[in-house]
């Protein structure tokens, strides 16, 4: 099958693609050669059934991502890496809303949420790619200046990715749906390029600066389940749908593999960056450290605490509990004292 640089119909008859129908010279746009079966819920035609249920875990198992990345206050990069996984949510609803079939391909809002999943799935790519240089300190994480830098370089993109959508869709301009350039650079180049470049900057940061490999292997598996599921959509989806009589197609595959690779930056960001305990509450009072303990017998034991700084010449160390009987003095506790002085320390 040969690829032409530029054009969609060689990719749109092997995968469907929410773009593909909007795409092409004809009013049809294209159509996949062999796609997934649809089911049909109160006489509405429901498409890719699969691949939607995948959308639904990806979008439980997002939320449970960013509860666990918000929690951890004090990790670099927090509010960054949270911008990433809401563009995923995002992306993730419109696809589901797209390939779906709940708005038809007939209606008149079908392009723009179309585009609008396009300008979202180039800004998440943009938004991991900056995240990739937090670890390098071109800016301090977390104030405004790299906040905004994010918010608002992410929205460029989308807003530049959206308007070469719809102007493609509409052979606005310079753009044809014939031969859709713009659109085919953007999405088949450009965010490739900018998950590249992300894995690219992790392996040099964990190289240079972290004691222990391992979080590698966690960027490596998502760099694999990527390109494994873009292979399976490009070039074998046509097989697996033959192969399994319609049941499932390359989006299914393509879907998962994505989800994989989604948690598995999570879960590589998440080794690599971790709490700083200074600034954590907990809920156990102050440690005693006790050297040598002291006998039942010995008459001052009661008043250990108030003595700490006498005892601890006689090996006995005990931290300050903040007791208000630190403040208050009686006459037999001087009386006690007194009486343990001229034992540790007796008159040369």
């Amino acid at each position: 099958m040969g690829y032409r640089f530029g054009y969609y119909d060689e990719i749109c008859a092997t995968v469907q693609m929410a773009a593909c129908p909007l795409l092409g010279d004809n009013q049809v746009g294209y159509e996949p050669t062999c796609y997934a079966r649809n089911i049909e819920v109160r006489s509405a035609l429901i498409f890719q059934m699969a691949s939607l249920i995948i959308d639904i875990i990806a979008l439980f198992m997002t939320v449970i991502m960013i509860f666990h990345i918000r929690s951890k206050y004090t990790a670099v990069g927090r509010k960054e890496m949270v911008m990433f996984f809401y563009l995923y949510f995002l992306m993730t609803v419109l696809d589901f809303i797209t390939i779906s079939g709940i708005i038809p391909i007939s209606s008149v809002v079908y392009p723009y949420f179309v585009a609008g999943y396009l300008g979202l799935t180039s800004a998440m790519c943009w938004c991991l790619m900056l995240n990739g240089f937090i670890g390098f300190q071109w800016a301090e994480d977390g104030t405004a200046a790299s906040l905004w830098t994010f918010r608002l370089s992410s929205l460029l993109i989308f807003g530049v990715m959206y308007f070469v959508s719809i102007a493609t869709f509409r052979d606005i301009a310079a753009f044809s749906k014939g031969h859709p350039i713009g659109l085919f650079v953007v999405y088949f180049i450009f965010n490739p390029f900018c998950l590249l470049v992300y894995v690219v900057l992790q392996i040099i940061l964990v190289v240079n600066t972290l004691d222990e490999y391992w979080p590698l292997g966690n960027i490596c598996f998502a760099l694999v389940f990527f390109i494994i599921g873009q292979v399976i959509q490009i070039f074998l989806s046509n097989k697996i749908c033959e192969g399994i009589k319609h049941y499932v197609d390359g989006v299914f595959f393509g879907t998962i593999c994505t989800l994989l690779s989604v948690m598995m930056v999570y879960k590589y960001w998440d080794s690599i960056t971790k709490e700083d305990l200074e600034f954590s509450v907990g809920g156990k009072g102050n440690v005693w450290e006790v050297k040598e303990l002291l006998h039942e017998e010995d008459e001052f034991a009661p008043y250990a605490g108030q003595a700490a700084n006498t005892i601890g010449h006689a090996g006995v160390s005990f931290a300050n509990t903040g007791s208000v009987y630190g403040t208050q003095s009686y006459p037999q506790q001087q009386q006690q004292q007194q009486h343990y002085q001229q034992q540790a320390y007796p008159p040369y």
